[in-house]
């Protein structure tokens, strides 16, 4: 039994030519890491010193921290607790230019995931889509993982789903 589940390994052993060709890619931009760190309460100051422009937080740069367009998706709440939260991301088609990707989700006990929408049907390289995954998780006193494949036959687009506690909510 691993209790550190997901947080045990990295991503993989690297094969280059399917890093090269990974079918999707999850985009972030300046701004996506401006929203982040509002949302983490930054100040104007300590916005200035990393990205050496001059950002300021408002309601259109606050973004929730779980909105990062990063491939991952993590919650916590204290033990014994339940929770439910709703991401948002946006995929990048850098594969075939018509595809159609599936939602395959690994959800154990304990873990409740949805994906809106299940598929993702792409006509051109370069195009974007959009979709939410709502977790919910009954948290006991570790730590809860599962996973989201978008998988088109030929690419499998994993990314890691983990629930855990915590005492700091």
């Amino acid at each position: 039994n691993n209790l550190e589940a997901e947080f045990a390994y990295g991503a993989g052993h690297i094969n280059p030519a399917q890093a090269a060709q990974p079918g999707l890619v999850y985009d972030a931009g300046e701004i996506d890491y401006v929203k982040f760190l509002c949302g983490q309460g930054y100040t104007p100051k300590q916005l200035k010193l990393i990205t050496e422009s001059n950002f300021t937080c408002s309601e259109e740069t606050n973004g929730a921290v779980w909105d990062l367009n990063y491939p991952s998706f993590t919650l916590s709440a204290t033990p014994g607790n339940s929770i439910t939260r709703v991401f948002h991301r946006t995929v990048t088609n850098v594969g075939s230019p018509v595809s159609t990707y599936k939602a395959i989700v690994n959800a154990p006990p304990g873990l409740i995931i949805q994906v809106q929408p299940s598929v993702l049907s792409f006509k051109s390289i370069g195009q974007k889509l959009t979709f939410t995954v709502t977790v919910g998780a009954e948290i006991g006193n570790s730590m809860i993982s599962g996973s989201l494949i978008w998988d088109d036959g030929v690419n499998q687009v994993r990314s890691p789903i983990v629930a855990y506690a915590s005492l700091v909510e």
